[in-house]
Protein backbone atom coordinates (compact mmCIF):
# COMPACT_ATOMS: atom_id res chain seq x y z
CA UNK A 1 0.00 0.00 0.00
CA UNK A 2 2.89 2.19 0.69
CA UNK A 3 4.20 1.42 -2.16
CA UNK A 4 1.52 2.42 -4.59
CA UNK A 5 1.09 5.76 -2.22
CA UNK A 6 4.25 6.30 -3.45
CA UNK A 7 3.73 5.80 -6.65
CA UNK A 8 0.48 7.85 -7.13
CA UNK A 9 2.77 10.97 -5.64
CA UNK A 10 5.35 10.11 -7.97
CA UNK A 11 2.97 10.22 -10.62
CA UNK A 12 0.79 12.95 -9.61
CA UNK A 13 4.45 15.29 -9.28
CA UNK A 14 5.56 14.37 -12.81
CA UNK A 15 2.11 15.58 -14.12
CA UNK A 16 2.21 18.82 -12.21
CA UNK A 17 5.91 19.42 -13.00
CA UNK A 18 4.84 18.52 -16.74
CA UNK A 19 1.64 21.37 -16.39
CA UNK A 20 3.78 24.15 -15.15
CA UNK A 21 6.87 23.52 -17.56
CA UNK A 22 4.51 23.70 -20.48
CA UNK A 23 2.55 26.56 -19.63
CA UNK A 24 5.77 28.70 -18.94
CA UNK A 25 7.67 27.58 -22.11
CA UNK A 26 4.54 28.38 -23.81
CA UNK A 27 4.15 31.26 -22.65
CA UNK A 28 7.68 32.70 -23.02
CA UNK A 29 7.91 30.53 -26.68
CA UNK A 30 4.86 32.98 -27.32
CA UNK A 31 6.23 36.30 -26.50
CA UNK A 32 9.80 35.35 -28.43
CA UNK A 33 7.19 34.40 -31.67
CA UNK A 34 4.78 37.19 -31.22
CA UNK A 35 8.05 39.91 -31.25
CA UNK A 36 9.03 38.41 -34.54
CA UNK A 37 5.57 38.35 -35.25
CA UNK A 38 4.88 42.04 -35.02
CA UNK A 39 7.82 43.38 -36.11
CA UNK A 40 7.16 41.82 -39.38
CA UNK A 41 4.11 42.97 -40.18
CA UNK A 42 5.21 46.27 -39.31
CA UNK A 43 7.72 45.87 -41.68
CA UNK A 44 5.15 44.97 -44.29
CA UNK A 45 6.29 41.13 -44.37
CA UNK A 46 3.49 38.52 -45.16
CA UNK A 47 3.62 35.74 -42.94
CA UNK A 48 2.30 32.22 -43.60
CA UNK A 49 1.81 30.67 -39.78
CA UNK A 50 2.43 31.10 -36.16
CA UNK A 51 2.98 28.15 -34.49
CA UNK A 52 3.79 26.90 -30.93
CA UNK A 53 5.36 23.58 -31.04
CA UNK A 54 6.70 21.66 -34.08
CA UNK A 55 5.40 18.67 -36.14
CA UNK A 56 1.69 17.45 -36.63
CA UNK A 57 -0.89 20.37 -36.01
CA UNK A 58 -3.12 19.48 -33.22
CA UNK A 59 -5.63 22.39 -33.30
CA UNK A 60 -5.76 25.80 -35.94
CA UNK A 61 -7.18 28.80 -37.55
CA UNK A 62 -6.45 31.36 -40.08
CA UNK A 63 -6.50 34.90 -39.58
CA UNK A 64 -8.18 37.52 -41.97
CA UNK A 65 -4.68 38.22 -43.04
CA UNK A 66 -4.13 34.49 -44.00
CA UNK A 67 -1.92 33.68 -41.21
CA UNK A 68 -2.26 29.87 -39.69
CA UNK A 69 -2.37 30.39 -35.87
CA UNK A 70 -1.73 26.58 -34.42
CA UNK A 71 -0.97 24.72 -31.84
CA UNK A 72 1.36 21.68 -32.47
CA UNK A 73 2.60 18.12 -30.82
CA UNK A 74 5.74 19.14 -30.00
CA UNK A 75 5.75 22.36 -27.81
CA UNK A 76 9.27 22.45 -27.35
CA UNK A 77 9.65 25.59 -29.22
CA UNK A 78 7.82 27.55 -31.84
CA UNK A 79 8.38 29.31 -34.92
CA UNK A 80 7.24 32.44 -37.22
CA UNK A 81 7.11 31.42 -40.80
CA UNK A 82 7.17 34.34 -43.60
CA UNK A 83 6.41 34.31 -46.52
CA UNK A 84 9.63 33.42 -48.91
CA UNK A 85 10.75 31.08 -45.81
CA UNK A 86 11.72 27.52 -46.62
CA UNK A 87 10.81 26.61 -43.44
CA UNK A 88 10.19 27.92 -39.55
CA UNK A 89 13.69 28.77 -39.41
CA UNK A 90 13.69 31.16 -41.77
CA UNK A 91 16.14 29.78 -44.17
CA UNK A 92 15.60 31.70 -47.51
CA UNK A 93 13.86 29.35 -50.34
CA UNK A 94 15.39 31.23 -53.59
CA UNK A 95 13.39 29.00 -55.63
CA UNK A 96 10.43 30.06 -54.34
CA UNK A 97 11.01 33.76 -54.22
CA UNK A 98 12.44 33.60 -57.82
CA UNK A 99 8.64 31.84 -58.57
CA UNK A 100 6.67 34.72 -57.04
CA UNK A 101 4.97 37.96 -58.72
CA UNK A 102 5.85 40.76 -58.35
CA UNK A 103 3.15 41.29 -55.05
CA UNK A 104 4.62 38.77 -53.24
CA UNK A 105 7.92 39.09 -53.77
CA UNK A 106 7.19 42.83 -51.96
CA UNK A 107 6.09 41.06 -49.03
CA UNK A 108 8.36 38.01 -49.02
CA UNK A 109 11.14 38.45 -46.35
CA UNK A 110 14.20 37.35 -48.24
CA UNK A 111 13.90 40.56 -50.18
CA UNK A 112 13.54 42.95 -47.57
CA UNK A 113 16.32 45.27 -46.89
CA UNK A 114 19.06 43.98 -44.41
CA UNK A 115 18.13 46.27 -41.83
CA UNK A 116 14.68 45.19 -41.66
CA UNK A 117 15.70 41.89 -41.55
CA UNK A 118 17.44 41.65 -38.98
CA UNK A 119 15.11 44.18 -37.06
CA UNK A 120 12.23 41.43 -37.09
CA UNK A 121 15.05 38.98 -36.54
CA UNK A 122 16.30 40.40 -33.35
CA UNK A 123 12.88 41.57 -32.10
CA UNK A 124 12.20 37.74 -30.47
CA UNK A 125 15.23 37.71 -28.04
CA UNK A 126 13.95 41.40 -27.15
CA UNK A 127 10.44 40.82 -26.75
CA UNK A 128 12.01 37.65 -24.23
CA UNK A 129 13.87 40.65 -22.51
CA UNK A 130 10.98 43.53 -22.45
CA UNK A 131 8.71 40.26 -20.61
CA UNK A 132 11.83 39.39 -18.19
CA UNK A 133 11.56 43.21 -17.41
CA UNK A 134 8.02 44.01 -16.90
CA UNK A 135 7.91 40.41 -14.67
CA UNK A 136 10.46 41.92 -12.36
CA UNK A 137 9.51 45.74 -11.98
CA UNK A 138 5.93 44.78 -11.97
CA UNK A 139 6.26 42.57 -8.88
CA UNK A 140 8.66 44.72 -7.32
CA UNK A 141 5.93 48.11 -7.82
CA UNK A 142 3.14 45.59 -6.27
CA UNK A 143 5.21 43.92 -3.46
CA UNK A 144 8.30 45.84 -2.85
CA UNK A 145 11.38 44.28 -1.59
CA UNK A 146 12.39 42.85 1.80
CA UNK A 147 15.57 44.69 2.38
CA UNK A 148 18.42 43.55 5.56
CA UNK A 149 21.52 46.01 5.92
CA UNK A 150 24.77 44.10 4.92
CA UNK A 151 26.10 44.10 8.28
CA UNK A 152 28.54 41.52 9.32
CA UNK A 153 27.11 39.85 12.85
CA UNK A 154 29.59 37.12 13.13
CA UNK A 155 32.65 35.25 11.00
CA UNK A 156 33.02 31.47 10.74
CA UNK A 157 36.19 30.26 12.15
CA UNK A 158 38.92 28.92 9.62
CA UNK A 159 36.77 30.76 7.24
CA UNK A 160 37.59 32.75 3.86
CA UNK A 161 35.90 35.81 5.27
CA UNK A 162 38.18 35.21 8.57
CA UNK A 163 41.63 34.90 6.13
CA UNK A 164 40.87 38.52 4.77
CA UNK A 165 40.51 39.77 8.05
CA UNK A 166 36.91 40.92 8.24
CA UNK A 167 35.25 41.54 11.97
CA UNK A 168 31.88 41.23 13.07
CA UNK A 169 30.10 45.23 12.79
CA UNK A 170 31.40 45.75 9.42
CA UNK A 171 29.39 47.00 6.92
CA UNK A 172 30.13 46.03 3.45
CA UNK A 173 29.50 49.34 0.87
CA UNK A 174 31.01 47.19 -2.50
CA UNK A 175 32.15 44.39 -3.97
CA UNK A 176 35.17 45.25 -6.93
CA UNK A 177 34.10 48.68 -6.85
CA UNK A 178 30.12 47.82 -7.48
CA UNK A 179 27.78 49.37 -4.57
CA UNK A 180 25.83 46.54 -2.76
CA UNK A 181 23.01 48.15 -0.34
CA UNK A 182 21.68 44.57 1.02
CA UNK A 183 22.92 41.56 2.67
CA UNK A 184 20.99 40.00 0.08
CA UNK A 185 22.73 41.58 -2.49
CA UNK A 186 26.09 40.81 -1.12
CA UNK A 187 25.09 37.40 -1.10
CA UNK A 188 24.02 36.68 -4.66
CA UNK A 189 27.51 38.53 -5.86
CA UNK A 190 29.75 36.33 -3.42
CA UNK A 191 27.31 32.71 -4.58
CA UNK A 192 28.26 33.37 -8.00
CA UNK A 193 32.28 34.31 -7.55
CA UNK A 194 33.29 30.87 -6.20
CA UNK A 195 36.97 30.90 -6.00
CA UNK A 196 37.52 34.66 -7.59
CA UNK A 197 39.62 36.88 -5.75
CA UNK A 198 37.14 40.39 -4.43
CA UNK A 199 38.34 43.42 -3.52
CA UNK A 200 35.61 43.85 -0.88
CA UNK A 201 35.15 47.43 0.84
CA UNK A 202 33.93 47.64 4.34
CA UNK A 203 33.10 50.10 6.79
CA UNK A 204 34.28 49.73 10.02
CA UNK A 205 34.21 52.20 13.10
CA UNK A 206 33.59 54.85 10.18
CA UNK A 207 36.58 54.43 8.35
CA UNK A 208 36.16 52.71 4.93
CA UNK A 209 38.59 49.45 4.52
CA UNK A 210 39.53 47.27 1.23
CA UNK A 211 40.20 44.03 2.04
CA UNK A 212 40.91 41.08 -0.46
CA UNK A 213 38.75 37.87 0.27
CA UNK A 214 38.39 34.38 -2.18
CA UNK A 215 35.25 32.99 -1.67
CA UNK A 216 35.64 29.28 -1.14
CA UNK A 217 33.97 26.93 -3.32
CA UNK A 218 31.51 23.98 -2.53
CA UNK A 219 28.66 22.32 -4.26
CA UNK A 220 25.31 22.35 -3.01
CA UNK A 221 22.41 19.65 -4.52
CA UNK A 222 19.34 20.75 -4.33
CA UNK A 223 15.77 19.90 -5.74
CA UNK A 224 16.62 22.38 -8.66
CA UNK A 225 20.30 20.51 -9.65
CA UNK A 226 23.23 21.26 -8.38
CA UNK A 227 25.05 24.50 -8.08
CA UNK A 228 28.95 25.15 -7.68
CA UNK A 229 28.92 28.15 -5.41
CA UNK A 230 30.90 30.66 -3.67
CA UNK A 231 31.08 31.66 0.05
CA UNK A 232 32.93 33.29 2.70
CA UNK A 233 31.45 32.12 5.99
CA UNK A 234 30.14 35.26 7.44
CA UNK A 235 26.51 35.64 8.82
CA UNK A 236 24.19 38.49 8.59
CA UNK A 237 21.66 40.19 10.97
CA UNK A 238 18.61 38.62 11.69
CA UNK A 239 15.45 38.95 9.61
CA UNK A 240 14.01 40.95 12.19
CA UNK A 241 15.95 43.66 11.20
CA UNK A 242 15.20 43.96 7.79
CA UNK A 243 12.48 45.98 6.38
CA UNK A 244 10.32 46.44 3.87
CA UNK A 245 10.72 48.76 1.13
CA UNK A 246 8.23 50.68 -1.57
CA UNK A 247 9.19 51.77 -4.89
CA UNK A 248 7.70 53.84 -7.65
CA UNK A 249 7.15 52.77 -11.29
CA UNK A 250 10.17 53.90 -12.13
CA UNK A 251 12.48 52.98 -9.74
CA UNK A 252 10.74 49.48 -10.15
CA UNK A 253 11.45 49.52 -13.77
CA UNK A 254 15.13 50.54 -13.48
CA UNK A 255 15.38 47.70 -10.62
CA UNK A 256 13.71 45.17 -13.03
CA UNK A 257 15.98 46.13 -16.18
CA UNK A 258 18.68 45.86 -12.83
CA UNK A 259 17.84 42.45 -12.52
CA UNK A 260 17.39 41.10 -15.62
CA UNK A 261 20.62 42.32 -16.32
CA UNK A 262 22.15 40.45 -13.38
CA UNK A 263 21.01 37.12 -14.74
CA UNK A 264 22.42 37.99 -18.40
CA UNK A 265 26.14 38.94 -16.99
CA UNK A 266 26.13 36.10 -14.26
CA UNK A 267 25.09 33.90 -17.56
CA UNK A 268 27.84 35.09 -20.10
CA UNK A 269 30.04 34.83 -16.94
CA UNK A 270 28.98 30.70 -16.66
CA UNK A 271 29.32 30.26 -20.11
CA UNK A 272 32.91 31.97 -20.34
CA UNK A 273 34.03 29.44 -17.32
CA UNK A 274 32.94 26.64 -18.99
CA UNK A 275 34.69 27.21 -21.98
CA UNK A 276 37.96 27.84 -20.08
CA UNK A 277 36.98 24.66 -17.59
CA UNK A 278 36.21 26.76 -14.13
CA UNK A 279 32.36 25.57 -14.51
CA UNK A 280 31.59 21.68 -15.30
CA UNK A 281 29.65 20.77 -18.34
CA UNK A 282 27.10 18.68 -16.04
CA UNK A 283 25.54 21.32 -14.62
CA UNK A 284 24.16 22.46 -18.41
CA UNK A 285 20.01 21.65 -18.19
CA UNK A 286 18.06 20.56 -21.03
CA UNK A 287 13.98 20.25 -21.27
CA UNK A 288 13.85 17.90 -18.80
CA UNK A 289 15.84 19.49 -16.29
CA UNK A 290 13.61 22.31 -16.76
CA UNK A 291 10.45 20.73 -16.19
CA UNK A 292 12.04 19.63 -13.10
CA UNK A 293 12.83 23.16 -11.92
CA UNK A 294 9.19 23.89 -13.34
CA UNK A 295 7.66 21.73 -11.03
CA UNK A 296 9.64 22.84 -7.67
CA UNK A 297 9.21 25.77 -8.37
CA UNK A 298 5.12 25.26 -8.39
CA UNK A 299 5.65 23.51 -5.33
CA UNK A 300 7.71 25.65 -3.66
CA UNK A 301 7.10 29.18 -4.57
CA UNK A 302 3.49 28.82 -5.72
CA UNK A 303 2.06 31.70 -8.15
CA UNK A 304 4.94 34.43 -7.52
CA UNK A 305 7.76 31.39 -7.79
CA UNK A 306 6.28 30.42 -11.02
CA UNK A 307 5.79 34.17 -12.53
CA UNK A 308 9.48 34.60 -11.14
CA UNK A 309 10.55 31.55 -12.89
CA UNK A 310 8.73 32.48 -16.19
CA UNK A 311 10.93 35.81 -16.25
CA UNK A 312 14.46 34.11 -15.45
CA UNK A 313 13.44 31.30 -18.49
CA UNK A 314 12.63 34.26 -20.44
CA UNK A 315 16.36 36.09 -20.49
CA UNK A 316 17.55 32.22 -20.70
CA UNK A 317 16.05 32.02 -23.79
CA UNK A 318 16.21 35.37 -25.28
CA UNK A 319 20.04 35.04 -24.76
CA UNK A 320 20.28 31.82 -26.03
CA UNK A 321 18.83 32.77 -28.86
CA UNK A 322 20.87 35.80 -29.45
CA UNK A 323 24.24 33.19 -29.75
CA UNK A 324 26.06 33.68 -33.09
CA UNK A 325 25.00 30.21 -34.13
CA UNK A 326 23.07 29.63 -37.87
CA UNK A 327 20.04 28.28 -37.14
CA UNK A 328 19.52 30.41 -34.02
CA UNK A 329 18.38 34.02 -34.10
CA UNK A 330 22.10 35.03 -33.39
CA UNK A 331 23.22 33.52 -36.34
CA UNK A 332 21.08 35.05 -38.48
CA UNK A 333 22.04 38.36 -37.59
CA UNK A 334 25.74 37.43 -37.94
CA UNK A 335 24.88 36.32 -42.02
CA UNK A 336 23.00 39.91 -42.40
CA UNK A 337 26.51 41.42 -40.25
CA UNK A 338 28.21 39.76 -43.17
CA UNK A 339 26.03 40.83 -45.67
CA UNK A 340 25.96 44.46 -44.67
CA UNK A 341 29.45 44.37 -44.58
CA UNK A 342 29.93 42.60 -48.26
CA UNK A 343 27.00 44.24 -49.51
CA UNK A 344 26.01 41.69 -50.85
CA UNK A 345 24.63 38.13 -48.80
CA UNK A 346 26.57 35.25 -48.43
CA UNK A 347 26.66 32.48 -51.33
CA UNK A 348 23.30 30.25 -50.96
CA UNK A 349 26.03 27.36 -50.65
CA UNK A 350 27.91 29.14 -47.59
CA UNK A 351 24.12 29.87 -45.84
CA UNK A 352 23.64 26.26 -46.14
CA UNK A 353 26.92 24.88 -44.56
CA UNK A 354 26.39 27.00 -41.68
CA UNK A 355 22.77 25.72 -41.38
CA UNK A 356 23.80 22.38 -41.39
CA UNK A 357 26.69 23.46 -38.83
CA UNK A 358 24.10 25.46 -36.60
CA UNK A 359 21.61 22.45 -36.76
CA UNK A 360 24.18 19.66 -35.60
CA UNK A 361 25.82 22.02 -33.00
CA UNK A 362 21.87 22.61 -31.24
CA UNK A 363 21.25 18.77 -31.49
CA UNK A 364 24.65 18.20 -29.04
CA UNK A 365 23.97 20.35 -27.00
CA UNK A 366 20.22 19.21 -26.44
CA UNK A 367 21.34 15.42 -26.19
CA UNK A 368 24.36 16.24 -23.70
CA UNK A 369 21.94 18.68 -21.92
CA UNK A 370 19.63 15.52 -21.40
CA UNK A 371 22.20 13.32 -20.69
CA UNK A 372 22.44 15.36 -17.64
CA UNK A 373 19.17 15.37 -17.36
CA UNK A 374 18.38 12.04 -16.87
CA UNK A 375 21.33 11.40 -14.46
CA UNK A 376 20.56 13.94 -12.17
CA UNK A 377 16.42 12.48 -12.54
CA UNK A 378 17.77 9.42 -10.96
CA UNK A 379 19.98 11.02 -8.60
CA UNK A 380 17.55 13.13 -6.84
CA UNK A 381 15.31 9.64 -7.01
CA UNK A 382 17.65 7.52 -5.66
CA UNK A 383 17.89 9.82 -2.75
CA UNK A 384 14.30 10.44 -2.46
CA UNK A 385 14.42 13.68 -3.94
CA UNK A 386 11.77 14.94 -6.39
Amino acid sequence: MEFLTAMSGTAAGFFSALLTFLVVLTIVVFVHEMGHFLVGRWCGVGVHAFSIGFGPEIVGFNDRHGTRWKLCAIPLGGYVKFVGDANGASVPDPEAVAKMDPHERAISFPTQPVAKRAAIVAAGPIANFILAIAVYSGAIWVSGRYEIPPRVEAVMPNSAAARAGFEPGDVIKAIDGKPVGTFNGMQRIVSTNADANLVITVERAGTETQLNAKPEVYEETTPFGRHRLGRLGIQGPKGNEGKLVSYGPVESLALGSQETYFIVERTIDFLGKLVTGRESVDQLSGPIGIARVSGEVARVGGVGGIINWIAFLSVSIGLLNLFPIPLLDGGHLMFYACEAIRGRPLSERVQEIGFRIGLALVLMLMLFATKNDIFNAVASWTSGGT
